[in-house]
């Protein structure tokens, strides 16, 4: 739609000499864009709104969580360790191996419990990024989790985009970045299952890049929430670590690992997660987590212990995704190019109108909401790689679901 094409706003107010000037290169989270998309829109009446542009889990938490976070009220009265207890980073480290099936890791020293995925892995670029040599750069997937270019910009480096896009199977292709950049970058996120495509990277993929950060000294950060989330018990998705002692990186070198147990233990509001790996860069990490105030509520942490202690919960949850992703995708699959994901609850589907157009008039016709890819994507050797796709979150009710397929079926045969 014409009108929104020049939607490149990035803050309502122009640099004040008294902040951060930082802060003026932020772009507006890809919800508020949606807000200005939407605005003036009435969706049909006689349709209910199903919500799946958020991927916020809407599966119940399990009572056993609620009940641990409950009868640990009492630690409210004490200060808790930036470092978490030693219970809660053993029951971590444990988890660690029997996902992943690797040797156990020091919980002293090689596992950090956080406030969540989202506030470590922006934390986490100003513990690494060295802003004093002017030529920083801080390499991530696009599209993306907009989480890592704030934190670039906010370490002072320059974000680097490395596209995903059908024709290289949505993988990050490192080749296409030149050495002298490889020379600059000192971070790269990589996201797996990743946003939006749900793609999981090969132990190929994993061999190539720790190649890279050791020829060129960067440090890698994985992005790994969505990795409960899967389809096959058989097969879970390969993780950092598990990819790093395959190639006998047992020390975890360079590469430090965020998780969390917002999407795979519907606690989203708990706020908590883990980063495990690299012992030296850990330490960093911590001692900046100190200054940063970044300790986890006692009664949290109790509900965190027996979330990481039990797997039955997590099988029961990847079920309904799986039931919902079976009979969803091939409904979609109708009118709009898209499949299974290889991992993750979303659904990266092609449309065969610009994006923004799409969900604006999928909204007003059918009432039901999905996010543009282009907001999730910048413009990169020439292109926005989000263009022309939308993301769909299958987080509602299987049922509501269903009905959205249905609805934005008989959407694109108006098309």
């Amino acid at each position: 739609m014409p009108g929104w094409v020049s939607y490149n706003v990035l803050l309502p107010y122009g640099p004040d000499p008294d902040v951060n000037p930082d802060l003026a290169r932020l772009q507006p989270y890809p919800f508020e864009k949606l807000r200005h998309l939407f605005a003036g829109v009435s969706p049909a009446p006689s349709f209910s709104e199903i919500k799946l542009s958020i991927g916020e889990p809407r599966h119940a938490t399990p009572p056993f969580i609620q009940q641990a976070l409950a009868d640990n009220l009492a630690g409210l009265a004490i200060y808790p360790s930036t470092q978490g207890t030693d219970a809660l980073r053993e029951a971590i480290a444990a988890w660690i191996v029997r996902r992943y099936g690797v040797s156990k890791p020091d919980s002293a020293t090689q596992v950090i419990p956080v406030n969540g995925s989202r506030e470590a892995l922006f934390a986490f670029a100003q513990t690494v990024v060295d802003r004093g040599n002017g030529r920083a750069k801080v390499a991530c997937p696009n599209p993306f989790y907009q989480i890592y270019e704030g934190a670039a910009i906010l370490a002072g480096a320059e974000p680097v985009y490395l596209n995903t896009v059908p024709e290289h199977h949505f993988e990050m292709d490192w080749s296409v970045l030149p050495e002298a950049t490889w020379n600059d970058v000192q971070l790269v996120y990589v996201c797996s299952p990743a946003n939006p495509t749900g793609k999981v990277m090969k132990l190929a993929a994993w061999k190539a890049l720790f190649e890279l950060a050791d020829r060129h000294d960067f440090v890698i950060a994985s992005d790994e929430c969505y990795s409960e989330i899967y389809f096959d018990e058989a097969s879970a998705p390969l993780g950092g670590l598990g990819a790093a002692e395959q190639l006998g990186r047992k020390d975890y070198a360079r590469l430090v690992c965020f998780s969390s147990l917002s999407k795979r233990s519907n606690v989203p509001g708990l706020r908590s997660g883990f980063v495990a790996g690299d012992a030296a860069l850990l330490k960093k990490f911590l001692l900046y987590r100190t200054y940063h105030g970044g300790a986890m509520n006692p009664a949290v942490q109790a509900a965190s212990i027996a979330a990481w202690n039990d797997e039955a919960h997590v099988r029961d949850n990847r079920r309904m995704y799986a039931e919902k992703f079976h009979e969803v995708t091939p409904l979609i699959a109708r009118h709009l190019d898209c499949r299974m994901p290889d991992a993750g609850f979303y659904l990266w589907a092609k449309t065969p109108v610009p994006d923004t157009e799409f969900a604006r008039e999928l909204l007003r016709q059918k009432n039901v909401v999905v996010l543009p890819g282009s907001y999730l994507a910048r413009e990169s050797a020439g292109v926005n790689p989000g263009a022309n796709f939308v993301r769909i979150a299958l987080v509602a009710a299987h049922e509501e679901c269903l009905d959205a397929a249905h609805r934005i079926n008989d959407f694109c045969l108006s098309l």
